[in-house]
């Protein structure tokens, strides 16, 4: 037997260890006993607070390999995450290893577990709705036992990097690395994003990478996900932030109070969207690019006077996305000249284009009804934590570490992240343990014993 193993790779005499041993251990049952180890009652427990996945199976049919019940495929998955098990290799050789947490999870402890390519194929070629579902379902156990109320939301999104070459700082690419006009060959469906980090006060690093963003709205009393979407790094957070919102009220018939969020949700639309379609108060901070008057530039009943101290031409309205704002040009270029030779302060506007421009907004802006410097809005504002605090947990869970490829398989990793951050609450919750909602690493062996 030593020889044997000896002669194959390391991979191949475990596979071959542990299928003498399955085998063993199915000829004398009185052997192992896995439905009185303690593993096994620990994820069976917890495993019982999951909704059923419609009872969909994998790989069924006359021919080809035997199906695999989807539930069971869900609850290994989920057993992934809260090991934080980056690879599915690791998931296969733990479920060969224990046969307790094996049957725990619905397999066969005394035959082999799924192969990798089985639990590959589930995650690719599951339509993300049905685990979409199972999230619904664990929101709505804790909407209605009052667990969370989504009278305070908040939205956030944060990177998911794609397992490609390109993303691998050892590897040798030269300029072609970040080329948005090369997609990466091990996952065309991944785009080029940025992610930004504040090492200490006043630095700014930023970093390029390919792959997907997942965007996250959720509860920030109770720091829990209640809606979310995986879209390649093309998509930016504007465009989806009233889909989320307007899905997520829709879903839990949410009695909405105050939104909050970064100033990259700065956008008429959202704010728009936020006080007259949620009847809510938007605790948004406003985007320096958004400002209404840039420095310089003096509004007076008349007209505005540039920089320099001139009146500004005025040269017309103009109306876009509903908005109508008046333009004013540099009176050097436009209208009745000044008796001067050149820009009395030297704009550079005024030889690298036609001037300064200033667009003076007509139509009322949704931000003048926002108390920016209140304290009440400062306050408000803080409870964004809240999300960052929710994104640490997704984290370690490894929302942000996929070894899959592909927008589907990416979208079912995330989505059931969420589902092992939500079941750890459900379960918390109804076991009495209402302190541990956010114990997602430590809950089952610590609690459940």
């Amino acid at each position: 037997m030593i020889a044997f193993l000896t002669a194959m790779s390391s991979r191949s005499a475990v596979l071959a260890f542990w299928r003498w041993f399955h085998e063993t251990v199915r000829m004398h049952p009185e052997l192992i006993q896995p439905e009185h180890l303690p593993p096994r009652l620990r994820w069976e427990k917890l495993f019982g607070f999951l909704p059923p996945v419609s009872g969909q199976t994998s790989g069924s049919g006359r021919r080809g390999r035997k199906p695999v019940v989807a539930d069971a495929m869900l609850k290994a998955l989920v057993l992934q995450r809260l090991q934080r098990l980056r690879f599915l290799r690791h998931l296969h050789s733990l479920l060969m290893e224990h046969p307790p947490t094996a049957a725990a999870c619905g397999f066969d402890p005394y035959g082999v577990p799924p192969s990798l390519e089985r639990f590959s194929s589930f995650l690719k070629d599951t339509p993300n709705g049905l685990l979409a579902g199972v999230r619904i379902a664990l929101v709505n156990r804790l909407y209605d036992q009052g667990v969370v109320t989504g009278a305070n939301l908040g939205i956030d999104s944060c990177p998911v990097p794609s397992w490609v070459r390109e993303n691998n700082l050892k590897t040798s690419m030269g300029h072609a690395r970040y080329d948005k006009t090369r997609l990466p060959r091990g996952d065309r469906d991944a785009r080029l994003g940025v992610r930004v980090h504040f090492p200490r006060p006043g630095e700014k690093v930023v970093v390029y990478f390919w792959g997907y963003r997942n965007h996250v709205v959720s509860d920030l009393d109770a720091e829990v996900p209640m809606w979310e979407v995986t879209a390649p790094c093309s998509v930016s957070e504007v465009a989806l932030a009233i889909p989320l919102l307007k899905a997520t009220g829709e879903t839990f018939g949410l009695n909405v109070q105050s939104v909050c969020a970064d100033a990259e949700y700065d956008a008429e639309k959202i704010l728009r969207f936020i006080v007259d379609g949620l009847k809510a108060e938007p605790f948004v901070p406003r985007q320096p690019r958004n400002a209404q008057d840039p420095a310089g530039f003096q509004r007076e009943a008349n007209g505005v006077t540039c920089p320099g101290g001139l009146a500004m031409y005025r040269k017309g309205k103009m109306t876009r996305k509903g908005i109508t704002r008046i333009q004013f040009s540099c009176p050097f270029h436009y209208g009745r000249k000044p008796e001067l030779l050149m820009c009395p302060v030297d704009h550079p506007k005024f030889s690298s284009q036609k001037g300064c421009n200033y667009l003076w907004r007509v139509t009322e802006s949704i931000r003048d009804s926002i108390p920016y410097g209140s304290s009440r809005f400062k306050e408000r504002y803080k409870s964004r934590t809240g999300a960052e605090r929710l994104f640490s947990r997704l984290l370690a869970v490894t929302l942000e570490e996929p070894s899959v490829r592909g927008l589907n398989s990416v979208r079912n990793h995330c989505t059931i992240s969420h589902i092992a951050v939500l079941l750890v609450a459900v379960a918390a919750h109804e076991l009495g343990h209402d302190d541990k909602l956010r114990f997602v690493r430590t809950f089952v062996p610590d609690v459940l014993t």
